[in-house]
Parts: C-alpha cells; sequence; structure tokens
C-alpha cells in the first residue's frame, strides 16, 4: 500500500468540499498554492466562471482532473424528459472532454421528481430500467470521444432521490451487462460515504479489478450524523475504516487519486484555507 505519510501527491480535492467559501477559479488557485496536484470540479461551478477559462487555468497550473462531477438523472416522467436527460448528458460528457477528465461521474437518479415534491411515479424498478438504458445510451457516445463514465453507488438513504443503484455490487452488474468486455469505458466511483458499510464491499471491489475501479473518494461517516446529506465529516472525525478501504482499492489494481469530497454545513462555514490545510494533514495521517 502506498504511504501517504510522505506526501499528498496522491490528494485530490472534489470543489464540492469548498463550494460555499469560493468560486471555481479561486478553488484552483488555493489548490496550486499548497501544491494539490489534481480536482474533481462539478458542472455548475464551471458554467459559473466558463469552461475556456478553467481550460486554460487548469492548462497554465498543470492541475488535473481525478473526475468530473457530474453526469445522470436519467429518469424521468415522460419520452421528452428522457429525452432531455440524454442531451444532458452528453454536454457534459463534452465538457468532461474538454477539461480532460479521465471519467464522468454518474448520479444515476431514482424516482423523477422526488428531489423537489411528489415523484411522477412510485416504480422504482421502472426507475431502474431508464438507468440502465440511459447509460447505454450515453455510453456508445462516450465511447465515440473515448470519456469513459464512471457509474456511483448512492447510500440506501438516497435511493429514492438521488440513485437507485445502491450498492457497488448492482453498479458492477450494470457494468457487467453493458460493458462485458471490460473496455475500460465503463466502471465505477467508491465514494466510502456511500458504501463503507456495505458487507460485501471488500469483495466488489476485488470484483470489479483495476479496469473498473475509476475513482475513490474519501471523506468520514459521524456517529451520529445529523443531516444524511450535509453532515458528512472530514476524515478521521468518523468511522470509517479509511486505511483499510485504501488497502483493498489498491490490491485490487488502484492507482489513482483519493479525491476528498466532504458535504458538510460545518465545514462550509469555515475558513476555505483551513478546509484545505485540514485536508492535506489527514491525506498524510489518516487516509
Amino acid at each position: 500500500m502506498r504511504d501517504f505519510s510522505l506526501n499528498h501527491e496522491a490528494l485530490s480535492l472534489n470543489t464540492a468540499t469548498v463550494r460555499k467559501q469560493w468560486s471555481l477559479d479561486r478553488i484552483i488557485e488555493e489548490c496550486a498554492r499548497r501544491d494539490i496536484r489534481a480536482i474533481s470540479p462539478w458542472r455548475d461551478q464551471v458554467a459559473l466562471v466558463g469552461i475556456d477559462h478553467i481550460a486554460r487555468q487548469l492548462r497554465e497550473t498543470g492541475i488535473k482532473l481525478s473526475g468530473y462531477c457530474r453526469g445522470g438523472f436519467f429518469p424521468a416522467a415522460d419520452k421528452p424528459g428522457l429525452q432531455a436527460a440524454l442531451d444532458d448528458n452528453r454536454r457534459a460528457i463534452d465538457e468532461a472532454k474538454l477539461l480532460n477528465a479521465p471519467c464522468l461521474v454518474l448520479v444515476v437518479g431514482s424516482l423523477p421528481g422526488a428531489l423537489t415534491g411528489p415523484p411522477a411515479y412510485h416504480d422504482i424498478s421502472r426507475a431502474r430500467s431508464e438507468v440502465r438504458d440511459g447509460i447505454a445510451a450515453s455510453l456508445e457516445y462516450a465511447r465515440q470521444v473515448d470519456m469513459p463514465l464512471a457509474i456511483e453507488p448512492l447510500h440506501p438513504m438516497q435511493a429514492a432521490e438521488r440513485a437507485c443503484i445502491n450498492t457497488l455490487e448492482q453498479a458492477l452488474d450494470l457494468c457487467d451487462e453493458l460493458d462485458p468486455g471490460r473496455s475500460g469505458s465503463l466502471g465505477v466511483a467508491v465514494d466510502l460515504y456511500h458504501v463503507w458499510w456495505d458487507p460485501k464491499l471488500a469483495a466488489q471491489i476485488v470484483r470489479a479489478g483495476a479496469d473498473r475501479l475509476l475513482a475513490y473518494h474519501v471523506c468520514d461517516w459521524l456517529a451520529p450524523t445529523r443531516d444524511l446529506l450535509n453532515d458528512r465529516g472530514m476524515m478521521g472525525d468518523g468511522i470509517i475504516e479509511l486505511k483499510k478501504c485504501r488497502r483493498w482499492m489498491e490490491e485490487a489494481g488502484f492507482t489513482g487519486y483519493s479525491e476528498v469530497e466532504i458535504f458538510s454545513d460545518t465545514w462550509w462555514q469555515k475558513p476555505g484555507e483551513y478546509v484545505l490545510d485540514t485536508c492535506i494533514e489527514r491525506h498524510l495521517t489518516v487516509v
């Protein structure tokens, strides 16, 4: 297993971690100042600054991407909605390509409308079918432009609103169905906040192997958790066995970045400089 105590060259920052403190161009500046060599930005943050500006800034600083957030949200109430989702995912693929991302992360969606009110339907099997069809259609274009897609399973607490794919096993079943040749065009993003609890996690990481393990997200699970969306913990402040999980990833062949992704009303209230410095310190000591 890699020795992270030596330096933080394997640290990536998911830019949601300081999205309330800074705009994306400032985040890139602060990362460059601290020699954080990779980020994973969100599409709305890119749009606010401008994708051409961000692409130029990344080139000038030499900062790479560990992923691009996000595509997905495939289910819809009707055919026009399904097509709109496919169109948006095509745009996301193009943006990821322009920014030279190694993968586009997919938060696949679930019952349409459930994020803001009563869902259009309650049939989660239908939602999973629409997710399967949406990934299949998006994968066809993604292969044409050589942009791998990474399915991110989300914790079951978000099965209704954000993702009806909730375990690594489910995500890999889709990968095996849609990319049986393991071409490298379809894989998974392993976010420990969502999968740490899974008794099959170690075995499914082995099943995934290096060619399916496209991204690795770290934070911590606080006990108790006060908010199921925006109370993620800084690494070392919770109960996830971070080093054990990274060992499983690396023994399976993963050699990429450990991407810090913290949605936290607590950490969003702290100075951005302090948050980044703490991310570095915890990467060196507990990740």
